[in-house]
């Protein structure tokens, strides 16, 4: 008897769901729902996690419930305040109909912990957006670009896109119906972006209300990067291990969209020291980090470089290094 109720025991413990751990506070969401699709096109979404402890945090490893989707992180080693994201790639090709996948999101510091998050989507064959995502590209800060897709339903003469909605107030939205035929219905999608659109690289999501109650939402994704006034590249400078009485210097490249002249970088000392390529307005700055340390110990500082440009005249980057006798 007393086997008989280890094993059940034992097997309600491996069904029960996973208890909620300190990993899962990272994360902003743990789910998505990609809602109807067109049978086609790969779907992707990245979670977003910052690192809320004291301690650094790794990400030991990733897998998936399914082979129809795969999923990266875009940094494995987070310091306290940094932040990554897990970008998760469904392929609708690979399957038809509803399909939910999970993705385990396995940490090994500063204790072991597992994250499940969750994708779904219903792919119909029934549907075609063309092209499949509203990719702008990279674009200017400010500028206002359009893109275009043209939705078709297939064997529904009666299908209507009743409303147009956006997860994004930077977007704004125009349908036009094409045609419509006993087999067929079809319509354009305008996508403008707005030109007070942040900087950086970032998703969006265009949903169509159908008058289909069996697809009543249709996703069409939107990708853009929108380059900043001022880029730093890299945004984090590694000096790497250096000895007490000695020297590294490390170069770092600061961009912008038009010519600018650097009028300050704070945050240096006589240990730590910038220097400037030229003097001149110039959309491209070569800066010279010289480090001489004078007591061992680690080094991490936030540099930040004033221009004289008015609109995001600033940009900040890391410093790191380890100090040894």
């Amino acid at each position: 008897m007393f086997r008989y109720s280890l094993v059940l025991l034992m097997g309600l413990c491996t069904t029960a769901p996973a208890a909620a751990s300190w990993a899962d506070a990272l994360f902003d969401e743990v789910s998505k729902d990609f809602g109807s699709v067109p049978r086609g096109p790969a779907l992707t979404h990245p979670f977003r996690l910052v690192n809320k402890t004291k301690s650094p945090v790794t990400i030991h490893s990733l897998r998936t419930s399914c082979g129809c989707v795969s999923a990266s992180a875009l940094k494995h080693n987070l310091q306290p305040g940094e932040e990554t994201s897990v970008i998760v790639t469904m392929d609708t090709r690979r399957f038809t109909g509803i399909k939910t996948v999970t993705v385990y999101v396995q940490f090994s510091q500063p204790t072991w912990a597992e994250v499940r998050l969750w994708v779904q989507a219903n792919s119909r064959e029934d549907i075609t957006v063309s092209p499949d995502t509203l990719a702008f590209g990279h674009v200017k800060r400010g500028s206002r670009p359009t893109a275009v897709a043209t939705v078709t339903f297939l064997g529904d003469g009666a299908a209507r896109i009743v409303d147009v909605t956006s997860d994004s107030r930077y977007i704004q939205t125009k349908l036009q119906e094409l045609q419509r035929h006993e087999a067929e219905v079809s319509y354009q999608l305008t996508v403008l972006l707005h030109a007070d659109a942040p900087a950086g690289k970032w998703y969006a999501d265009i949903w169509l209300q159908t008058n289909n109650p069996a697809v009543p939402r249709i996703r069409v994704p939107l990708t853009v990067e929108i380059d900043s006034p001022l880029s730093v590249s890299p945004a984090t400078v590694s000096l790497g291990q250096i000895r007490l009485g000695t020297t590294a210097e490390r170069k770092v490249i600061v961009r912008g969209t038009q010519p600018f002249r650097i009028t300050a970088v704070e945050g240096t000392d006589k240990q730590l020291t910038v220097r400037d390529s030229t003097a001149d307005r110039k959309p491209v700055h070569v800066l010279t980090i010289t480090f001489r340390p004078d007591r061992p110990g680690n080094l991490d500082r936030t540099l930040r470089v004033r221009t004289d440009l008015e609109d995001e005249g600033q940009v900040e980057f890391q410093a790191r290094a380890q100090v040894v006798p």
